[in-house]
């Protein structure tokens, strides 16, 4: 495998921002040293301004620049700075909604410019490390070991991943509702998280399948959390198929609308302080819905599945699935009552989703 291979640059420098190290991200001739904004402490933070040759910035999305009133533009991501450099307390609070800082900072001695290639895809490679959507950054100034990853890399790992899924393993699992299906999984390139497939019963290529695009939801899958109805529609649609005869459930690792476990536990908090479910994730900094639905078109794909009946209220997955070449042939609704834990979350969804009730 070539060492410059952008599924297993990006996949390294992701391991290595979790862990609370900087990396050097670069485009031509231009690179910053880039430290993910969560990773920040007194540690992390002395260790990269002995490596930086410039003051210290931020970089976050447009979004979260924008719920903190700092610009209404519509800018994909902003550079915030000062002449001097940004503590932490600043970052924090800047970065992470749910910061402890008692006095925010005086915004307005902020400087703030739009971010151009290069930083915004330092935002990008924050949020494939499933952590909250900003970064420090800074030139460097000192010689380093830190990792390097390209821009282009970052930009097209999601599509390269999800062209490079195949099946890694395949079993025979019967289920409480479908006792005739079996699981098939499938793995990037990069080594990465796996996607699954349950299939139930035998499938008729000559009709369309009966499938349900599920993102992972730990929290209603397993531990049969009331705040959504994730559990009811997964298990649910598993015995919609077996009532049907056959049907495919892919299990997409794409856990909190694609923002990952420990951000959607962050929203949460927010929810409890009175955001509801969009704006919980505008806060964090976040798009309302971070899903990529090429991972799912490639599974079908790869077990030969062209045509689908599509069991959702959304209408998203339905645009998803034309985009990437697989034929819709009937959006089937999949709705359940609605309890007192979630019927907020419910009302969201229609109104601001566009799910269809």
């Amino acid at each position: 495998m070539s060492k410059t291979d952008p599924l297993i640059e990006v996949d390294r420098v992701i391991s290595e921002l979790r862990r609370g190290a900087s990396v050097r991200v670069h485009l031509g001739a231009s690179s910053v040293l880039m430290l993910a904004a969560e990773a920040v402490n007194p540690h992390s933070l002395s260790t990269l301004l002995a490596q930086a040759g410039s003051p210290l910035a931020l970089v976050m999305t447009g979004t979260r620049a924008n719920v903190l009133g700092m610009d209404k533009a519509d800018h994909q991501a902003c550079v915030v700075s000062t002449p001097e450099g940004l503590t932490k307390a600043v970052i924090d609070y800047l970065a992470n909604p749910l910061s402890a800082l008692e006095t925010p900072p005086d915004l307005m001695a902020l400087q703030l410019t739009p971010a151009g290639q290069l930083e915004q895809a330092c935002v990008t490679l924050a949020k494939l490390s499933r952590l909250l959507p900003a970064a420090i950054i800074a030139t460097a100034g000192a010689q380093t070991d830190a990792l390097n990853v390209s821009v282009l890399g970052i930009e097209a790992y999601m599509d390269i991943a999800a062209e490079s899924l195949s099946v890694v393993s395949e079993a025979r699992v019967p289920l409480e509702t479908a006792e005739h299906a079996r699981v098939v999984a499938f793995r990037p390139r990069d080594g990465g998280i796996e996607h699954l497939a349950i299939i139930v019963g035998d499938l008729d290529p000559e009709v369309p399948a009966l499938i349900r695009l599920h993102s992972e939801c730990f929290t209603g899958d397993l531990m049969g959390s009331l705040r959504c109805d994730c559990g009811n529609q997964l298990r649910g649609a598993i015995s919609e198929m077996d009532k049907a005869g056959s049907g495919i459930l892919l299990y997409l690792a794409q856990e909190g609308r694609g923002i990952g476990l420990v951000n959607k536990l962050r929203a949460y908090q927010l929810q409890d302080a009175g955001f509801d479910t969009v704006d919980a994730n505008l806060q964090l900094g976040f798009d309302s819905d971070e899903r990529n639905y090429l991972p799912a078109a490639q599974m079908l794909r790869l077990l030969g599945v062209k045509r689908v009946r599509l069991m959702t209220n959304n209408p998203t997955k339905v645009a998803a699935l034309k985009l990437h070449g697989i034929e819709v042939f009937e959006r089937v609704p999949h709705v359940f009552a609605a309890n007192e834990h979630n019927n907020g979350y419910l009302r969201t969804k229609a109104t601001k989703s566009g799910h269809m009730f």
